[in-house]
């Protein structure tokens, strides 16, 4: 379903509120919160569930938009990890070319995921590493070679996005510990060590 004309509008209802603000990511997740709502009037009106297809890695720092590609009735891979999504992708036998497309939310030209996170082949070991095996920004640097400030500054993400979780689907449980009911974090709390 086109969403462009949608799209239009809503930027034009939103232009007086938005009149001297430089565009940003707002702009980019209209789009998304445009697409969720259309996905969740078709399971409306068809009588379904909308599953929802964020991966660990992107719920765990919320590279996600609430009320946009977070919408679902059960988020069925939201506690894979992008590698073990690669993983499934392959055992599931899905095409070469779904398989090789750069992640991007295509919510502007020509983006790319790693405009916005590190290399998932970095990014799932420190969720990984922070999430089920609970060790410190610190080990977690050490372990994999990582400066300390930088792996700090995803795990803040991580401890910050926790209130986009607590309004996701449930997730389909399959590690030690997933991000909806194995992990729980205070959305006010903000401390490490």
């Amino acid at each position: 379903i086109p969403i462009e004309s949608v799209h239009v509008s809503m930027l034009e209802l939103l232009k007086a509120p938005f009149e001297g603000l430089a565009q940003d990511v707002t702009e980019e997740n209209i789009q998304s919160r445009i697409r969720g709502t259309l996905l969740m009037s078709l399971a409306n009106k068809f009588n379904a569930l909308l599953l929802n297809t964020g991966n660990k890695s992107e719920y765990a720092v919320g590279y996600c938009t609430m009320y946009g590609d977070m919408c679902g009735a059960v988020s069925v891979i939201g506690d894979l990890t992008k590698k073990e999504v690669y993983a499934l992708s392959r055992y599931m036998k899905l095409p070469q070319s779904i398989i090789e497309k750069e992640p991007s939310a295509e919510l502007k030209p020509n983006q790319k995921d790693s405009d916005y996170l590190p290399p998932y082949s970095i990014l799932d070991q420190i969720v990984s590493s922070y999430i089920e095996d609970d060790l410190s920004p610190s080990e977690i640097a050490e372990k994999l070679h990582l400066s300390v400030d930088y792996v700090v500054e995803w795990c803040d993400k991580i401890d910050r996005a926790d209130f986009k979780r607590m309004q996701a689907p449930p997730i389909l449980k399959v590690s030690r510990k997933s991000l909806s009911f194995g992990r729980s974090f205070p959305i006010v709390k903000h401390i490490h060590t």
